[in-house]
């Protein structure tokens, strides 16, 4: 580039020159003729080296882009090499007591090799428990969040709330989590055994009995009341209200201290007075 200006600039200022001296007589027409033609072809060899120098210019541009892009690839392979070598370690999300290594079939072994999402350890924090406790998808219904219950541990009866209702049915149950609202009683453990209780409703002043075999909620039933000193009994229509898993609301039918069978008295569906022995 620079001959080719050095060039150009030299058979210009031969061309300027002969020009001024073929105006006085001084050279021949032909030796301006000659200057120009070769000024003007310097000219344009100099434009012609201008665009190979632009062209020059963008291939190294193009060049040094696809080296760039191939850095960053060349870097994000290595942050993912370090992000794999970092997942080697293993952490629990939380502060806990280690109960297992591998899952409940089988434990791990040095050197043992797991696919990505593979069971590594259990940790529990034996401060921080939920229970889970089962009910009859029947009763399930009425179940609601942040309704109050009671967990019995056998060394303790821990209050608490709803905080989940499993959508899903299994075995004819629904899973309930219970956070636990008071201290844990010695002896509070994971998969600890428990029998849980949620209220669904408090019923103040009310007659209730216990739940005959096939009473249901706000239904009509026949059972058999104990007469005669409890010699005898007669059936009665019993209409009964709400229900919880081991008592009944008696609407209409009974009285308070009265006495009613509550077995399965199926088979004397024909009858309307029994003798009890």
């Amino acid at each position: 580039m620079a001959s080719a200006e050095a060039n150009y600039s030299s058979a210009k200022l031969d061309f300027e020159a002969n020009e001024e001296l073929g105006k006085g007589g001084l050279v021949a027409a032909l030796t301006v003729k000659q200057s120009k033609a070769k000024a003007e072809q310097l000219a344009t060899l100099l434009e012609i080296e201008q665009d190979r120098l632009k062209m020059s210019v963008e291939a190294a541009q193009a060049q040094i882009t696809e080296q760039d892009e191939r850095i960053a690839q060349l870097d994000a392979q290595l942050d993912l090499k370090r992000r794999q070598i970092g997942a080697l370690k293993v952490r629990a999300g939380m502060d806990g007591v280690l109960q297992r290594l591998g899952d409940a079939t089988s434990s791990l072994q040095i050197g043992q090799q797991l696919s990505a999402g593979a069971l590594v350890a259990r940790v529990a924090n034996p401060a921080k428990l939920k229970a889970t406790i089962k009910i009859s998808e029947t009763q399930a219904r009425d179940i609601q969040l942040d309704q109050s219950a009671e967990i019995d541990t056998r060394n303790g009866v821990i209050p608490g709330h709803v905080i989940r209702i499993d959508p899903a049915v299994e075995n004819g149950t629904v899973t309930v989590d219970v956070a636990l609202d008071g201290p844990l009683p010695r002896g509070a453990r994971p998969d600890l055994s428990v029998d849980g209780t949620v209220q669904l409703e408090r019923l103040a002043d009310v007659i209730y009995v216990g739940r005959p075999v096939q009473g249901q909620p706000d239904s009509t039933v026949g059972l058999f009341k104990v007469v005669d000193s409890g010699k005898g009994a007669v059936r009665v229509s019993v209409k009964l209200g709400r229900c919880s898993v081991s008592t009944v609301e008696i609407v209409e039918g009974l009285q308070v201290g009265e006495q009613v069978v509550l077995s399965d008295m199926s088979q004397w569906d024909a009858q309307e007075r029994l003798r009890l022995q």
